[in-house]
């Protein structure tokens, strides 16, 4: 990644197989042109009119804007202003095989649908997917990134067997059955939340598809699994903390990548640091 702050794409570093994450901010007027890979971005900054496979669209901050594998289109700024986005390319294996997953093994199909969006569902879940591919340096990073990447496209593209306002493959197995599956998942990570869990490992412990396995855990539990796995080992980490063990060791034991991984998720959740919390413990 180029520190040069003149130039208008920034093309960042990560280690997410098949996706290429972009930051752009130009006044450029892009020709007619296509990509091998299906891009989904925010737009933050400015506006923007372009060709698309459904005719002339407009884009302006707050939209997602999207584009399918081969589908020529352009851009061309509205205003004087320059416009500035961030993207995310992913190759057509990557979502064929998400998109195989969340039709219960039907289909590896897919198409965005809507080359503009103003989803808040597709924009959080995008915000939190770029966040998890480009800063994601702890342990369940994957986990998070492929949590996300479902929910994304659940919410932004329309894949066979997982249409809008069609049941989830799951409830057919018929009343909480789903909600069972998902306590089996859900005690594995209580056994030991400090374990590097996958999605996979979760969904095989459930008996469900990674996608039904993210959407009954988030019901069931009101977190996502990565979200839970979190909280799992905040808690534990409180335990250790109460205990007097070092922070170090506290971030190491509790499954953290490191301290500075367990400040920022504690502060988050708490709203102080682990050091002032064990101060006000022994102030006690």
């Amino acid at each position: 990644m180029s520190d040069a702050s003149n130039e208008p794409f920034h093309i960042l570093s990560h280690d997410c197989t098949g996706v290429e994450a972009i930051m752009a901010r130009t006044r450029h007027s892009f020709a007619r042109h296509s990509h091998e890979q299906f891009g989904i971005g925010f737009m933050f900054e400015g506006a923007q009119k372009s060709l698309s496979g459904r005719g002339m669209v407009e884009a302006g901050a707050g939209n997602i804007i999207t584009v399918n594998p081969r589908e020529v289109h352009d851009g061309t700024p509205i205003g004087q202003s320059p416009r500035s986005w961030n993207m995310l390319y992913f190759d057509p294996d990557l979502i064929s095989n998400a998109a195989r997953d969340m039709s219960d093994g039907k289909s590896g199909d897919y198409e965005f649908t809507n080359p503009v969006m103003t989803s808040p569902d597709v924009a959080n879940c995008f915000a939190a997917l770029f966040n998890a591919i480009t800063q994601g340096n702890s342990q369940t990073a994957a986990l998070r990134r492929e949590e996300m990447l479902f929910l994304l496209l659940h919410h932004a593209i329309i894949v066979p067997g997982i249409k809008p306002g069609q049941s989830d493959p799951a409830r057919n197995q018929g009343p909480n059955r789903a909600d069972q599956n998902i306590a089996r998942a859900k005690a594995m990570i209580d056994d030991a939340p400090d374990e590097n869990l996958s999605l996979a490992d979760l969904a095989n412990a459930a008996g469900l598809s990674r996608f039904q396995t993210v959407r009954h855990f988030t019901r069931a539990t009101g977190l996502t699994p990565h979200a839970y796995i979190i909280q799992r080992r905040l808690d534990l980490a409180r335990r250790l903390i109460a205990t007097g063990t070092s922070l170090a060791e506290v971030a190491a034991t509790a499954g953290f990548a490191d301290q500075s991984h367990l400040n920022r998720h504690f502060i988050r959740a708490y709203g102080l640091s682990p050091g002032r919390y064990a101060r006000a413990l022994r102030a006690n």
